[in-house]
């Protein structure tokens, strides 16, 4: 018979609480490093990945892995991502995987300071990538270096994945690394992804609504303002188109309560600028359509009745409207509720943090999704402020310890009494 050890648990909770100071700095050093993908005009996430390297080996984890995806578009020619095991005394394996690469800070002159110097306030670390994902990174390789300096050895091997490319499309990251001949994982092993939650850390989530982002170009002639019987105003067209977007909403009507909201959403979003001038019709007009849409559709299905609404349009208005994806996901099966996982984390947010933690869906796209576009069960979870891509982002030193023991309560649980 097996049962949790809580006497383990409590040595490894108590070290966790000495690291503070240490994975304040962990978080300094790594703000420092700016890891911007190419497509938002940094160098990538290699310079971030040696010093972690460093780090992890001088905190005397097992060896450090590095399963590189190559990209030409960046100095080092490649994008690093990389695996470290904490062997356990079972064949159960407890994942945590987090990403290193971070958005740009936006306008500057909406922070209090430089984006890329940890302060700490009230208990917050701000900075950028201080939440989004190196509140996570930092409390899953300290849960992982409790064990290491307790002399513990954990139920579960406790692996951690720090991954590059996480904000753009994960082709180099995640997604490469399932493709590889490296691949670490295994259909068995328990899978966390800290990459969103809520603030009570109440929410599992374990399953995504799909996305489509489409790009509408609409084209007519420009004329002047004073003579429009000579042209095709493209800008009132496509406002026309918006408008009669908004019938997705009931043409795609159901609603599923895993999910918050519970119906399939088609937001209008961004609008790009087609004359500079106020006295000419504009001929060319481009808006963006967000669609987060519940996986009982197909998208091909949501893609076919946008096309004829555009056709609509193109003979109302004599236009031409063309139509292109900018991200396209087809929602995976969600996670089972019942699975192991989702047990096991329950089980420790309630220790931790006392609260019973739902399993739910979400309509924003995590990395998980390949995870789970491969037959992986995952879940996503953490407990943060929602602080991701917002200037003054911050991380709460509460959540970040406090996530460091619901990772290490996963590692231990099932030890023998």
């Amino acid at each position: 018979m097996t049962m949790f050890r809580q006497d383990l648990y409590q040595r490894i909770t108590a070290r966790i609480d000495r690291y503070e100071a240490d994975m304040i700095r962990l978080q300094a050093e790594l703000t420092a490093i700016p890891a911007l993908a190419p497509e938002n005009g940094g160098d990538g996430e290699y310079r971030k990945s040696r010093r972690l390297k460093e780090l992890l080996e001088g905190y005397g984890f097992p060896e450090v892995r590095e399963i590189n995806a190559p990209d030409d578009r960046v100095s080092d020619g490649v994008r690093p991502n990389l695996v470290t095991l904490v062997p356990g005394r079972t064949g159960r394996r407890v994942w945590i995987l987090t990403h290193m690469d971070i958005v740009p800070p936006g306008e500057l002159s909406f922070w209090e300071g430089d984006p890329y110097s940890v302060r700490v306030r009230d208990g917050k670390v701000f900075g950028r990538g201080t939440e989004d994902n190196q509140q996570d990174l930092v409390a899953s390789v300290f849960a992982a270096k409790a064990f290491l300096d307790e002399g513990i050895t954990p139920e579960a091997s406790f692996g951690l994945v720090f991954v590059a490319d996480e904000e753009t499309a994960s082709h180099k990251g995640l997604d490469y690394i399932l493709q590889s001949p490296e691949n670490p994982f295994r259909r068995d092993d328990m899978l966390v992804v800290p990459d969103s939650g809520n603030e009570d850390g109440s929410l599992i989530e374990i399953a995504e609504k799909s996305i489509l982002w489409l790009c509408f170009k609409t084209i007519g002639k420009q004329c002047h303002a004073s003579r429009p019987d000579m042209g095709v105003n493209a800008f009132r067209a496509a406002s026309h188109l918006v408008v009669r977007l908004n019938g997705l909403h009931e043409r795609f009507g159901a609603a599923d309560p895993l999910f918050n909201p519970p119906r399939s959403t088609f937001e209008p979003t961004r609008k790009d600028a087609n004359v500079p001038n106020v006295n000419t019709i504009p001929g060319e007009d481009v808006f963006y359509l967000d669609c987060r849409v519940l996986p009982q559709y197909d998208l091909g299905e949501v893609e076919a009745v946008i096309r004829s609404m555009a056709d609509e349009i193109e003979k109302e208005f004599g236009v031409s409207v063309s139509v292109s994806p900018v991200q396209r996901i087809q929602s995976p099966p969600a996670t089972p509720a019942s699975s192991p996982i989702v047990s096991a984390l329950k089980d420790a947010i309630r220790e931790v943090y006392a609260v019973s933690a739902e399993p739910r869906g979400v309509g924003a796209g995590t990395v998980a999704a390949f995870f789970r576009a491969a037959g992986y069960p995952v879940a996503v979870w953490s407990r943060c402020r929602y602080m991701a891509h917002q200037p003054n982002e911050y991380a709460l030193l509460s959540s970040m310890m406090g996530n460091a023991k619901v990772y290490a309560h996963l590692a231990l649980q099932g030890t023998e009494s």
